[in-house]
């Protein structure tokens, strides 16, 4: 085992419970760490999660606020898990301070914010990763092999799909999810953001985009403070307007000429985490389903016509899964995928580099977010910059 790495971790949610136990469970699955993590601070306004978090994962200190983490001399690396909202400022004050940083998705609520927080990184030379966390899953990871080996040919077209139903009640609550000031630009920011990091990761960076979306539930009941969205109101409940996307469909163009639709929704009654992709080329396709995350179906060959397709159980060799599992046809779970994150994040410091995804993958999913929001509003081609 090598040095150890003082850690902090912003925000006590669920996210942060998830960092948290990754960086618990990472010396258990990659022993030989340069650096092992060691847990120094936590920040949350809310003092029972803050506790919560120190019983359960150790942390020698909690902090109301997060800049008192920040300020740490002990903490040389940060996982930010606060809200969206909170993700530029908190970025760049961690890049600014001279840590690393691992940042949860989306980086900020627009190509700005994400600008904002990859120039600090790069300023300050620190190592970032991002949480683009279903590049991790080891199916995903042979997908990218299948299509780097040339097996399915010249990619022609693909269908990326996040589609849940979160947000389907039309009596939860207005949290914050749902205002422009704190959610942005609503599904765009919480799950297409990851549809756009995996056409990216895939197939090739989107140059073109035309798109459409819609607010189907357009007022909700009001929240009180720090509700979230399955806080439930009821038909007499006083509401307030729902300021961003609960759907979104696009239709884009890669630089190499694949052509690519991409559908996310937050209110798709009777799907849950139906995630996934199907992936077109001259010889073949494939295609994975999120809920069945152990499976790649592969339809690969010379026949063209009539060509069988053969499911490929995830296996040792494929990204991670070795860390977890021993033999092919095992599963692997959510909280896996951040273990391999936390793995990237600090072998990436160690080596002087950063690790998974980076600062500057989220900064180019931004973009295709910013050019979707525009042709959304301006019902247009939008050219993605570059």
């Amino acid at each position: 085992m090598g040095d150890e790495i003082g850690i902090g971790v912003v925000g006590a949610g669920w996210m942060g419970h998830l960092h948290a136990r990754a960086y618990a469970r990472v010396p258990h699955h990659v022993p030989d760490l340069a650096r092992r993590p060691r847990p120094v601070a936590v920040a949350d306004p809310a003092a029972a999660a803050v506790a919560d978090h120190r019983a359960r994962y150790g942390f020698a200190r909690g902090h109301a606020r997060w800049e008192d983490l920040v300020a740490d001399p002990e903490v040389e690396a940060v996982s930010c898990a606060a809200p969206n909202s909170r993700h530029r400022e908190i970025g760049v004050a961690v890049a600014e301070a001279g840590k690393h940083l691992w940042i949860e998705k989306p980086v900020g609520l627009s190509t700005a914010d994400t600008a904002a927080v990859a120039d600090a990184v790069h300023r300050a030379g620190v190592c970032a990763t991002v949480g683009f966390n279903y590049r991790m899953v080891p199916a995903v990871a042979r997908a990218k092999r299948v299509i780097d080996e040339g097996t399915l040919g010249t990619l022609t077209h693909a269908r990326f799909r996040l589609l849940t139903d979160f947000a389907a009640d039309p009596y939860g609550v207005l949290s914050w999810r749902f205002t422009r000031e704190h959610g942005g630009s609503g599904v765009l920011n919480d799950l297409a953001v990851h549809g756009a990091d995996l056409v990216r990761f895939l197939v090739g960076d989107l140059t073109t985009v035309v798109a459409d979306g819609e607010r189907f539930v357009p007022r909700r009941p009001l929240a009180g403070a720090g509700a979230s969205q399955y806080v439930r109101g009821d038909a007499d409940s006083p509401t307030g307007e729902v300021e961003n996307l609960d759907f979104v469909s696009v239709l884009g163009r890669t630089g190499a000429g694949s052509i690519v639709t991409l559908e996310a929704s937050r209110v798709a009654a009777g799907d849950q985490n139906d995630y996934g992709f199907e992936i077109h080329g001259t010889r073949g396709l494939l295609s994975f389903d999120f809920r069945r995350p152990g499976e790649l179906v592969v339809a690969a060959g010379d026949r063209y016509v009539d060509q069988p397709a053969t499911t490929w159980a995830a296996a040792p060799g494929d990204g991670d899964f070795a860390l977890f599992q021993p033999g092919a046809g095992n599963p692997t779970g959510f909280d896996d995928l951040k273990v391999s994150e936390c793995a990237a994040f600090l072998a990436g410091i160690a080596e002087g580099r950063s690790g998974g995804a980076t600062i500057d993958d989220a900064l180019a999913a931004a973009r295709v977010l910013d050019a979707v929001a525009r042709s959304v509003d301006e019902r247009a081609w939008i050219d993605v910059e570059h």
